[in-house]
């Protein structure tokens, strides 16, 4: 089929269908809808990986209302099926919610926000009025279409239009809401959770708990709120996240279906370039997965930049990093290209969240921030994870940045940085008393705080220089292991090595000493060796001592 466009940002299946935009066949998804028994199907995937396009399309494909059905769906897989599955095109009634809109500031107006997206439904079906229902349906539909409900009406008005549906067209239902999700991440975040919860909770187990007007009820979402907090009681409930092979291979865009779309748009040598950059996924078994909002914006502007990375505020992940040393540890190792092995939990328990480590990587891995390359114990959870590509790697970057900024001194770390590299170690040492002040005040920093806090802090503050400098922590040079290596790339610059020391009543217990110490361990170890074997000879070596929330800098 000949295309016209990409259609970026296009999740309607007939407009896309219509506007004959390029389309990367994922409509055996519906075949796999129909194969699969559970009468509630929850599929969490990361953020514009095709959850909206699929639903769409799963709604065109059922429903009875659905004009020229066979038309939109003419030359795709589906239609290459046998009976079993052409024969449910258009075979029942359908409702499609979307709850990405409710990501609002406070509770009233999530409510006003899920009252319009059913009174649009609502508006869609008006010609039900024209049939015989109960007077008392009619009252509330009536209701509906004004927008004057209360909230009882609301919790039950999607269970009652499933009623009318039913006897209207002597069929069950199917039933679809997108993004279910959204609304609980946005109200912890906005904090209002506990009030969003108990309607939600409400709401989901009232609309398909025991309905007998319902055929199939298929939720998306980026996470797996857990059960018992918002589907309870739920039943023929069941769960597919990335870690599942079932429709692994119906979100996201494989390697052959990427080969196929940049030769169709004269593409082919980018392979490469475009692999580093949007390749990386694994859902189920099946790796080498692409991220489609990303790859359809290089196909539309042919050019490698982040796309994905700036769809979403991420504030769920940034609150998950916000109070967390151990959390800003490993992603420091995993900006450095590592793979780590952590805890993951799939079934995310929203309710501190930030202060939960086992769940902050089950969150990261569920929204696209990580992929798993191994597993290491199944029994307990254990995976090793890496950063899929290039893209997530800038987001991570950029995250660590506006740790700063957030503080307020963001403007200053340009600054900052440039006193370290010219070798202007007065301001240096001044600009970053006020820093540390600024900073820590905001954080637990005590006498007992360890090294590897100091040194996930500096760290963080030197990923400011990745565009002159390779940064790199805690390999081997010399006789030891150095905590932080500045290496510019161009070799006429200077050279940096770092050693962190906190004092302490044992062994360093002055921030003199801890200097001392520091000092004797760069020479001793020789940790410049591996830079001077590669020809670098301005070389700085300076000692970080802390205590506390004092610090002491000092230079060989």
């Amino acid at each position: 089929m000949e295309f016209e466009g990409v259609g970026i940002g296009e999740s309607d299946f007939k407009m896309l269908r219509m506007r004959k935009n390029y389309f990367i066949d994922k409509s055996l998804y519906i075949k796999d809808i129909i194969d699969n028994d559970s009468k509630v199907i929850l599929v969490t995937r990361p953020r514009r990986f095709g959850k909206t396009l699929n639903m769409s399309m799963l709604k065109y494909f059922f429903d009875c209302d659905s004009k020229d059905s066979k038309e939109m769906f003419k030359g795709l897989k589906i239609m290459e099926q046998s009976e079993k599955y052409i024969s449910q095109m258009g075979a029942y009634p359908c409702i499609y919610l979307t709850m990405k809109d409710l990501n609002v500031r406070n509770f009233e107006f999530m409510l006003m926000q899920l009252k319009t997206a059913i009174m649009e439904i609502f508006f869609e079906k008006r010609y039900l009025l024209e049939s015989e229902i109960p007077e008392g349906e009619r009252v509330v539909f009536n209701k509906i279409l004004a927008a004057n409900i209360n909230e009882m009406e609301l919790l039950n008005s999607i269970k009652m239009l499933t009623r009318m549906l039913c006897n209207y067209y002597n069929k069950p239902v199917m039933l679809f809401i997108d993004e279910y999700d959204v609304p609980l991440q946005t109200a912890y975040v906005e904090g209002y959770y506990e009030e969003a919860i108990k309607f939600l909770r409400t709401f989901y187990v009232t609309t398909f708990k025991d309905n007998a007007y319902l055929k199939k009820t298929v939720l998306t979402g980026v996470s797996r709120v857990a059960k018992e907090s918002i589907f309870s009681g739920a039943n023929n409930f069941d769960v597919y996240t990335v870690l599942n092979n079932e429709f692994a291979d119906d979100f996201g865009i494989t390697s052959e279906e990427v080969d196929k779309a940049l030769k169709d748009f004269d593409l082919e040598e980018q392979k490469e370039e475009v692999k580093k950059w949007y390749d990386g996924y694994r859902i189920g078994n099946v790796e080498g997965l692409y991220n489609p909002w990303s790859l359809l914006n290089f196909l539309s502007k042919k050019e490698l930049v982040p796309y994905w990375v700036n769809t979403s505020s991420n504030d769920l992940i940034k609150l998950t990093m916000k109070n967390s040393v151990s959390v800003k540890e490993k992603m420091e190792r995993l900006l450095k290209g590592e793979a780590i092995e952590v805890p993951i939990n799939l079934e995310t328990i929203i309710v501190g969240i930030e202060n939960n480590e086992d769940n902050v990587w089950g969150l990261m891995l569920g929204t696209g921030y990580l992929k798993v390359v191994e597993t290491v114990n199944l029994e307990e959870g254990i995976y090793k994870v890496e950063l899929p590509n290039y893209e997530i790697k800038l987001m991570f970057q950029e995250m660590v940045r506006e740790w700063f900024k957030d503080k307020g001194i963001g403007n200053n770390l340009r600054d900052i940085l440039q006193d370290l590299v010219d070798l202007n170690l007065y301001e240096f040492e001044r600009k970053f008393r006020v820093l540390v002040e600024e900073m820590f005040s905001y954080m637990d920093v005590g006498k007992n705080t360890a090294e590897n806090f100091y040194h996930a802090f500096v760290l963080g503050m030197l990923v400011g220089l990745k565009d002159s400098y390779y940064v790199n922590s805690n390999r081997e040079s010399g006789f030891g292991r150095y905590d932080i290596m500045l290496e510019p790339q161009d070799k006429s610059k200077n050279s940096f090595i770092i050693e962190f020391k906190v004092a302490d009543e044992m062994s360093e217990p002055s921030l003199e000493q801890a200097v001392e110490n520091g000092k004797k361990q760069i020479e001793e170890k020789d940790y410049e060796n591996s830079l001077k074997a590669r020809g670098f000879r301005n070389i700085t070596k300076m000692v970080f001592a802390f205590k506390g929330k004092e610090f002491k800098i000092s230079v060989l």
